[in-house]
């Protein structure tokens, strides 16, 4: 046999092989995104209200901006107020369309709206790294255990040499958002919290940042990064978008949960490799939705759009499979 002939069925016959095992390796085909009704905006009227999450506000005012400029011509207001104080105001007092929250809503949040009549629907519509961050002029801080971060905001340590005795002996200027902040408490849920591995159950854990000696609160994050850019010992949290914003003020810290430090970033935050990364919401009410269709077609806009201006605003997108459940969420909510 020609010896040509021969080296091609040799070939062949490994090449079969591989290229079965190559199929076989295949990975299976990526989700499609859901496709929501398309929204004429410019056929769009009434009023929309918004209020909740400090966080998710720069996303939700970016969104509200766009839809505006795409033709709607009524009134959207989004109040940046704190997540807490967002669904007291949807489901206590009923006065908005839509809570933005920078964490799940609580049981009891949802008995306060079943009692005025709402059932609130969660749509995920990024997702956020909380930055813990100092000043620029700080020049001994890049990295933090969860650990130390506890240890600061449980008032453990109140200088920084008790956080590493190579650090100056000078008082620890602790900044923390204020309660109402659901970036408040996804902090406290991710480090001094027992669920993250910290020693405290959740009053307790409410009880030891309250009582940081000097600790200063805010719910508006603009204050935050002017305390901490004021001094190289001070140091805050707030999400990644206000870091981004004021990077030539402040410095973000690493974060070591075990497997060494990782800074906050878009490949760390959707790895889930960076210990702060968390999601973030809207919710709304299906009765809403029914009864102002001005807020179901910016809600549909919303998840329709977001990927395409969540980059620019300084958070990140949610997995295909996150915004596919919300707007599975949505296409049951008004019956589609």
């Amino acid at each position: 046999m020609n010896k040509r002939i021969l080296v091609l069925i040799a070939l062949l016959v490994f090449a079969l092989p591989l290229a079965v095992m190559a199929q076989e390796a295949t990975p299976e085909p990526m989700v499609d995104p859901i496709e929501l009704p398309a929204v004429d905006v410019l056929a769009v009227d009434g009023d929309i209200i918004a209020a909740g999450s400090s966080t998710v506000f720069p996303l939700a005012e970016r969104m509200a901006e766009v839809f505006a400029e795409e033709g709607f011509s009524g009134n959207i207001t989004v109040d940046s107020i704190g997540s807490g104080a967002g669904f007291e105001r949807f489901c206590v007092a009923g006065e908005t369309d839509i809570a933005n929250a920078s964490r799940a809503i609580r049981d009891s949040e949802i008995e306060s709206c079943a009692a005025i009549g709402r059932t609130p629907i969660e749509f995920r519509v990024g997702t956020d790294a909380l930055a813990v961050v100092v000043s620029t002029a700080n020049d001994f801080l890049e990295s933090l255990t969860i650990e130390q971060l506890s240890a600061i905001y449980s008032g453990a340590a109140t200088t920084w040499d008790q956080i590493d005795p190579s650090f100056p002996a000078e008082t620890i200027q602790v900044f923390s958002p204020g309660s109402d902040s659901g970036t408040y408490d996804y902090f406290l849920e991710a480090t001094l919290e027992t669920e993250a591995g910290g020693d405290l159950e959740a009053e307790a854990a409410e009880a030891a940042i309250q009582a940081v000696p000097g600790i200063q609160f805010s719910e508006d994050d603009n204050v935050l990064v002017q305390g901490v850019e004021g001094s190289p010992y001070a140091i805050g949290y707030f999400g990644f978008a206000y870091y981004i914003e004021n990077a030539d003020l402040l410095k973000a810290v690493a974060i070591d949960a075990g497997d060494g430090p990782v800074v906050p970033n878009e490949e760390s935050a959707e790895a889930g490799t960076y210990p702060l990364a968390r999601p973030l919401f809207i919710y709304s009410d299906a009765t809403i939705l029914a009864e102002k269709p001005q807020v179901a077609a910016f809600i549909s806009y919303f998840l329709t759009n977001v990927n395409d201006n969540i980059l620019d605003v300084g958070y990140f997108p949610a997995s295909v499979e996150a915004l596919n459940t919300a707007k599975q969420a949505w296409l049951d909510a008004v019956g589609e």
